[in-house]
């Protein structure tokens, strides 16, 4: 195995992880402590897609991040943001920039 098999092992993992196991895990809550979400992560592989000369459309790497279609991921896992979720994103976002 080389670095990019590693790399891409990796990431599957992450996928698993976060589509599996911690679908309880809001985006607003990842982009609050990590500064980042799984919407980031398919923006990162259609942006990485372009750079080898393939294009994806935003649905499609989404679904490949998400491991469904996003529509109906969100409609069984995304619970609207609470106030306290708003206010520390909107803090985080100050924090950073």
């Amino acid at each position: 195995m080389n670095t990019l098999e590693f790399e891409a092992a990796s990431f599957r993992r992450l996928l698993r992880h976060l589509n599996q196991r911690r679908t309880d895990v809001q985006n607003i809550d990842l982009m609050t402590l990590a500064g980042f979400c799984r919407n980031c992560l398919a923006d990162w592989y259609r942006e990485a897609a372009a750079e080898q000369g393939v294009e994806l459309s935003r649905d499609a790497a989404r679904e490949r991040i998400y491991g469904e279609p996003f529509e109906q991921w969100k409609a069984r896992h995304q619970t609207p943001a609470t106030a306290e979720q708003l206010a520390a994103f909107e803090r985080a976002q100050r924090e950073t920039h």
